[in-house]
């Protein structure tokens, strides 16, 4: 249970970035009064974390009706979370939690960010919603495992909600490049996590 609860917990706080995350957000808000700010925030925390339970609880079953492996799905979310921790080392946004130049267009026209691209990409894009499916599949069937692998996506969210409301002065201390520094290291991390991951996948797939 230790094992898991300090997996889990890694994995999403890396893959979440709550300080990365809050230093977007503040660029992006900057504009906005602070009642506006913390409403924006609650509420895209609050659309992630209902994009992640979904995913955690009912993506392995509708992966299950497709068709595909746990094996395979290791493997491929080892490769994407791969991706991302290449994009964090070296400091370059992506399609995985960042956007394309035609959706940065359409979000600053748009007044409420709290859907996109807050909620998603940026909280829960692709990185988060397949790391809480390939936790849930490490938990297995036990539900006490199930229940601590959820409790701590939840710590995780709140941890980065706590960072969101708090967020101007985050990038006021850390400014970009401590950001970028905190991303690097992080972006470490989450690849060694996503080896496992592929490790794990290639482990049952040659058994």
């Amino acid at each position: 249970m230790l094992e898991l609860f300090l997996y889990s917990a890694t994995a999403f706080f890396v893959v979440l970035d709550p300080v990365g995350t809050a230093a977007i957000f503040a660029a992006m808000t900057h504009a906005f009064a602070a009642p506006r700010k913390r409403r924006t925030a609650l509420r895209a925390v609050g659309l992630a974390a209902t994009i992640l339970a979904l995913f955690a609880l009912l993506g392995e079953a509708l992966l299950a009706g497709l068709g595909i492996s746990l094996a395979a799905l290791r493997l491929a979310g080892g490769a994407l979370l791969f991706l991302l921790a290449a994009d964090m080392v070296f400091a370059r946004p992506s399609g995985l939690r960042s956007m394309t130049a035609d959706e940065d267009a359409e979000a600053s026209h748009r007044h409420d960010l709290s859907v996109f691209p807050l909620a998603f990409p940026l909280i829960a894009g692709p990185g988060a919603m397949t790391t809480s499916v390939l936790l849930m599949t490490r938990a297995g069937p036990d539900a006490l495992r199930i229940g601590l692998v959820l409790g701590v996506m939840a710590a995780m969210l709140a941890i980065t909600l706590i960072l969101l409301l708090q967020a101007e002065r985050i990038a006021r201390l850390l400014g970009v490049t401590g950001c970028n520094v905190i991303s690097r290291v992080l972006g470490i991390i989450l690849a060694a996590l996503a080896a496992q991951f592929m490790l794990d996948g290639l482990k049952v797939a040659l058994s």
